[in-house]
Formats: structure tokens, sequence, C-alpha cells
């Protein structure tokens, strides 16, 4: 067997520590201790009184209460609404930031146009444009789409910033000495040699895009997730609060999920450190 064979038969780091299906099991079974603990805790102090369940609610009441709302569609209904925002903002954001990051990376005349001025803008505390906002366009779809693009966009700007600059010279020089167009060095070394540190921004957005969507949905709704919060905290309706929040932890739960995925899919030739 060759030594290219050789590693091709070679399982992964992460695949030779799971050990396969059993040890992914295993791992799925710690990562679930601390959570079960803690909600073992909140019941066991819900069930005796240690805790006032009209004010923190309990485990049990929570989750009668979500199946509740699902089945009456009012959960289904206001979820699909705030992940639309969100995904909306998202796109936005990372699109907009991708394009500014890999010009300021790539040229220093888009440095000089691009940097200075998001790195002003980015000191700006995002949360704190909301009223403005509203000013500018009303209280539809568009302010909170807006926000969320806003508060998206600057983890994925400086890490492909970053990423891009972080290329080794000596492959851009080796690319052009084997006679490649400026796009093939873009698309082949460029582009992939920053995909790591772009997708640890993606990461960072991706969580942010929930806690923008939560900051949202303030801004005068009449419907998602933050709406139903925003009703169930005028009535004092712990339940539904609680329910709620579990909710916005299982997206968060989702959007790591999938940024993980991600990662395994275009980073399947990097040889990384999966921990000990």
């Amino acid at each position: 067997m060759t030594g290219l064979a050789a590693t091709k038969a070679r399982p992964s780091s992460r695949q030779a520590q799971s050990g396969g299906p059993p040890g992914d099991a295993a791992a799925l079974v710690r990562r679930a201790i601390v959570p079960v603990f803690l909600i073992a805790a909140w019941q066991t102090a819900a069930a005796s009184g240690v805790i006032d369940v009209r004010l923190f609610s309990s485990p049990v009441r929570t989750a009668s209460r979500l199946v509740e709302l699902t089945v009456d569609g009012t959960l289904p209904g206001n979820l699909l609404i705030s992940v639309c925002r969100a995904a909306l903002g998202l796109g936005l954001g990372v699109a907009t930031a991708l394009l500014l990051g890999v010009a300021a990376g790539l040229w220093t005349l888009g440095e000089e146009l691009i940097d200075s001025t998001v790195q002003m803008v980015r000191t700006v505390p995002v949360f704190a444009l909301t009223s403005v906002f509203v000013v500018w366009f009303g209280f539809g779809e568009l302010p909170k789409i807006l926000l969320i693009a806003m508060a998206c966009f600057f983890p994925v700007y400086l890490n492909v910033y970053a990423g891009v600059r972080g290329v080794d010279r000596g492959l851009i020089e080796m690319a052009g000495a084997m006679g490649k167009t400026q796009w093939q060095v873009i698309r082949h070394v460029l582009l992939p040699g920053a995909m790591p540190q772009t997708l640890v921004g993606l990461r960072f957005s991706f969580s942010i895009s929930v806690l923008a969507l939560v900051i949202a949905e303030t801004l005068n709704a009449t419907s998602g997730l933050g709406y139903l919060l925003m009703t169930a905290q005028q009535y004092v309706d712990t339940d539904t609060i609680f329910a709620c929040v579990i909710v916005y932890c299982l997206l968060g739960i989702a959007v790591d999920v999938l940024v993980r995925s991600l990662e395994r899919r275009f980073l399947v030739w990097r040889a990384s450190f999966g921990g000990r």
C-alpha cells in the first residue's frame, strides 16, 4: 500500500478518538450529563418548594406548556416567523461580510477604503441602534432584519479579513510561479486558506443571530418568539417565558450543530488537533 493510500485508509483523529458510532454515542451521553443534572436539580427544587414555581416555573410545567403551544399551533407559527427573520438577517450580514472581508484582505486599496470604516462602526453597540432603526425604517420587518444583519456582519468580516491576510505568502508565490492566474490563486489558495477562520466567524455569527433576534423582536413585533415572550411577560406567565427560553436554547444548539457540520464538510482536508 502506498503512502497516499495509507493516508486515505487511516481514519481521522476525530474518528479514531470517537471509535465510530459507539464513541459518538458515548460522547453524546457525556455532553448531556450537565444539562440533565441541571434540569433534575431544577425539578427537585421546584417539587420541594425551595423555589416558587409561580416565579421560576419547573421543567414539568415548562414541558407541558411547550406541548400546549405546539399542539394549538402558536409555537410553530411564531417559530417559523422568527427563523425566517434570523435567516434573512444572517444571510444579508454574512454575504456582505464575505464580500467586504475578501476585498479588504486581498487588496491594499480595499483595506484603505473598507477596513478603517468598519473598525470605527463596530465600536458602536449594535443594540443601541434599535431606536435609530425604528426612526429610519419604521416598525416593519426591515429594521428587524437589518439589526440582525448588522450584528452578524462584524464577526464574519473580521475573521475573513484575518484569514485572507494569514495565508502563507510562500503558497501564493508558488502558485504564481506555476503560472496560475490571479483568480486561480484566489480560488485555490487564498479562499481555502482563509476557510478555517471564516468558519470561526460564521460560528460566532450564527450564535449572535439568535441573540439579535431576541432584541429585534422587541421592536413592536406582532409575531415571532420575541412577541410571544413579551406577551407572556406582561401577564407574568412564567411557564410560557421559560418555554420560549428553552426554544431559544434549542435554536442555539441547532445553529452550532449546523456550523460543525459545515466545518466537517469544508475542512475535511485539514488535520487538526481534536482534543485528548
